[in-house]
């Protein structure tokens, strides 16, 4: 079975653990637009567009690219972008181990942050976030000594600074409820890394040592679903990825996704969606 093609960081610090890379978007461009098909990355990726357009299109919802757009997206993640040339900015990637921290927090900011796509900023707050990723791009470029220290710290920074803007669809707005926001991040990640082998509600509670009736509490106040109701929301988001960036057959699909019964997984699609997962294929393609 084909996989959705999984990019890697082109260009690496030199530091043994981790990677990373940030490039200006005016040096990307061969003369030509940027057209990138889907394809999904292992590592995180923030794309600050200063000036340009385009179409940014992220797990099949398409976000109008034009000046002080910012896009940050968090591994497993599906997307194509389309950028018209002489658009300006920055483009950074890093992966999980460059940021891995043992402090809570940051590890927390890293992953609203990375849980909110886009951001279309006013001028003052977006050239505040653009100095930050202008100050990593001369550190990485230059590679004085302890660039690196000063990348991952500007890293952190720039997460504060965009956690800052809009609410995130998924985030909870009582700071009261710190606790049970960092929880529900936690299962979003295990929704992405396991929806594969794992669709039961009580599964994902032993993984958080949480009661389901304590999980069904945290996702009911964060988006008002169920856990159960975000699990069957993952397997079509992860078919919809299949079905649009492979041309693997839908029982291959269905497989994959850990059904052994193709007719079952053909009429849950059709449910959820309102179309077979064929139609579907056909008509977004």
């Amino acid at each position: 079975m084909e996989k959705i093609p999984i990019r890697d960081i082109r260009a690496t610090s030199e530091q043994a653990f981790g990677r990373c890379s940030i490039r200006r978007l005016q040096d990307i461009f061969d003369g030509k637009d940027m057209l990138h098909s889907l394809h999904r990355h292992n590592f995180f990726f923030v794309l600050a567009v200063s000036q340009g357009e385009g179409v940014h299109e992220i797990d099949f919802t398409p976000y109008q690219v034009s000046g002080r757009s910012v896009f940050f997206l968090r591994p497993g993640q599906v997307h194509r972008l389309q950028l018209k040339m002489g658009s300006t900015g920055y483009l950074m990637e890093f992966d999980q181990e460059f940021c891995g921290s043992k402090d809570q927090a940051a590890a927390q900011r890293l992953r609203k942050a990375s849980g909110k796509n886009f951001c279309q900023l006013e001028a003052s707050r977006f050239e505040k976030l653009n100095s930050i990723l202008a100050n990593i791009f001369e550190e990485y470029t230059s590679k004085q000594d302890g660039y690196l220290d000063i990348i991952k710290a500007s890293l952190e920074i720039l997460c504060i600074e965009y956690n800052r803007q809009s609410p995130a669809p998924n985030q909870l707005t009582n700071n009261g409820n710190l606790y049970m926001q960092e929880r529900f991040e936690e299962l979003l990640a295990l929704l992405e890394a396991h929806i594969s082998q794992v669709k039961q509600a009580s599964q994902y509670a032993d993984m958080l040592n949480l009661s389901p009736y304590q999980l069904n509490a945290i996702t009911k106040a964060s988006v008002g679903k169920t856990v159960t109701n975000l699990i069957d929301d993952q397997v079509i988001l992860e078919s919809k990825r299949y079905l649009l960036a492979t041309p693997n057959q839908v029982k291959d699909i269905a497989w994959d996704l850990g059904y052994e019964d193709v007719s079952y997984f053909i009429r849950f699609f059709k449910k959820r969606t309102g179309m077979s997962p064929d139609a579907f294929r056909k008509k977004f393609r």
